[in-house]
C-alpha cells in the first residue's frame, strides 16, 4: 500500500514522501496514529504535487540551516563554573548552560538539541554537538574555566 507521510518516521521516510508499506502496518498503525494518509490512484496526483511543494520548502530551509550550522561549528564558547581545588566542578555543565551561552550569541536552540559525548564534570576543553536536523549536527568547542 502507498502512503503519504505526514510526519517523519525514522525507519521509513520523511514528511511529504510517498512510500510503500505493508497493508497491516498502514491500516493498524500509521493511519490511526495520524502519521500517514492512504494514497489511492485517484488522489496520487494531488499528493505528488504536495510532495514537490514540500521538497522546495525543504531545500530553502536546508540552505538556511546549513549556514546556521556553519556558524555554530566555528564557535568557541567559554563558561565559568565553581570548582574544587583539584579542577572538578561542583555540579556539571548541562544543556541549559549551553542554550543560554548560544542565546547570548543570537542562536536559539532547545535544550533537547544539545548533545554531550559524556558529562562535563571537570575544567578543560570539550566538544558539544548541536542537533539541528537528523542529518545536520555541528560541533562547537566549549572551554570550562574556574569562576
Amino acid at each position: 500500500m502507498k502512503v503519504y507521510l505526514k510526519k517523519d518516521v525514522k525507519t521509513l521516510g520523511f514528511t511529504g514522501e510517498i512510500v510503500k508499506v505493508g497493508d497491516g502496518y498502514a491500516r493498524n498503525f500509521l493511519i490511526p496514529q495520524g502519521i500517514a494518509l492512504e494514497v489511492t490512484d485517484a488522489n496520487e496526483h494531488f499528493y505528488k504535487g504536495r510532495t514537490q511543494v514540500i521538497e522546495n520548502r525543504k531545500e530553502a530551509l536546508a540552505t538556511e540551516t546549513s549556514m546556521f550550522a556553519q556558524k555554530i561549528s566555528e564557535m568557541k564558547l567559554q563558561i565559568k563554573k565553581k570548582m574544587h581545588d583539584d579542577g572538578k566542578l561542583y555540579g556539571t555543565v548541562n544543556a541549559l548552560d549551553i542554550v543560554h551561552l548560544l542565546g547570548e550569541k543570537g542562536i536559539h536552540v532547545g535544550k533537547s538539541q544539545v548533545i554531550f559525548g559524556s558529562p562535563i564534570k571537570t575544567k578543560g576543553t570539550f566538544e558539544v554537538t548541536i542537533k539541528l536536523t537528523s542529518r545536520l549536527t555541528p560541533t562547537l568547542i566549549l572551554n570550562v574555566l574556574a569562576e
